[in-house]
């Protein structure tokens, strides 16, 4: 089943302590994209300047990603400079300029509003409301935010769990819009305004799944080098969006399997920067990385107590 992402295209100056790469693509809808097209179809819908190089997505076309969505305006395109600290955790904003994106008016194409699987990237929640006001009744909704919005539409936000089936953010983001401390109490808060999952991303040391049944977690893929971790975020969406569309399930077992797939994509996304560590990815090698994070985190219990006596 095919994904709708909406959301940013962008410009990325991105340095960290092992290189750094000038004006290559980025956003939250490219990098979504270029994870979800490795499983499912992807169509994308956002906004870029006259001095967007959109020769650098051809590679997304190729996968079949319907890129007919991306209004092209006049001026410059949204463009983030940022310097990464050595833990890699942390990282400064040296420049954002907006450009075109700030006047962003999601327009989606008659022919997409009737799409299954709608993925809302971290943009203006009240955006993410006008996407949803033109598709007709999807069968999944995902959203992404971040602390900008809870701090500067936090009305708008939660007005907008009433209508999404999936709410993703890290823990402090979870923290910060519940305004509680723990994670749990964090999870069951958002999922009485809307959301029936709820998705905490703790970067490098993986992600949680909080259903209103199970919670699930599944640990980052250990790497020894880590490049570039922008991005990594919402390549973990695309991998988990992606394996739910594409075994068009959102059934207990295929939702704890997106979610190790969104690990995994999300661990290729950071070895290389922008998203060269997804361009040439095969589905071969994302299942032998899947069955290397099983290994890892799979093991058996006691038949009983009476084992320990």
């Amino acid at each position: 089943m095919s994904i709708l992402a909406v959301g940013s295209v962008a410009i990325d100056s991105v340095e960290t302590p092992f290189g750094h790469a000038e004006r290559v693509i980025g956003g939250s809808a490219v990098f979504f994209s270029a994870s979800a097209s490795l499983l499912t179809e992807v169509s994308v819908v956002g906004v870029v300047g006259d001095d967007y190089p959109l020769d650098q997505l051809a590679f997304l076309k190729k996968r079949g990603v319907d890129l007919s969505g991306i209004q092209r305006e006049s001026g410059e395109s949204f463009s983030w400079v940022g310097k990464y600290h050595s833990d890699l955790s942390s990282r400064d904003t040296l420049e954002t300029r907006l450009g075109v994106f700030e006047g962003f008016n999601p327009i989606i194409p008659k022919e997409l509003q009737q799409s299954e699987y709608v993925f809302l990237g971290n943009i203006d929640p009240t955006l993410q409301h006008q996407v949803l006001d033109q598709v007709d009744s999807p069968s999944l909704v995902a959203c992404d935010t971040m602390n900008y919005w809870i701090e500067g539409n936090r009305e708008s936000l939660i007005n907008l769990l009433a209508r999404v089936d999936i709410l993703m953010l890290n823990d402090e983001e979870a923290r910060q819009l519940s305004e509680k401390s723990n994670l749990l109490q964090a999870s069951r808060w958002i999922q009485e305004r809307g959301p029936k999952m709820v998705v905490v991303k703790k970067g490098e040391h993986g992600a949680a799944l909080f259903t209103r049944d199970e919670i699930f977690f599944v640990p980052g893929f250990p790497l020894e080098q880590v490049f570039d971790p922008t991005g990594a975020g919402d390549a973990f969406a695309g991998g988990l969006l992606g394996y739910i569309a594409k075994k068009n399930s959102i059934s207990v077992a295929d939702l704890r399997r997106g979610v190790a797939y969104g690990s995994v994509l999300g661990s290729f996304a950071v070895q290389k920067f922008s998203i060269d560590g997804l361009r040439n990815l095969t589905e071969s090698d994302i299942f032998r990385r899947v069955q290397q994070l099983n290994a890892m985190t799979t093991f058996e219990i006691d038949e009983g107590v009476e084992d320990f006596a």
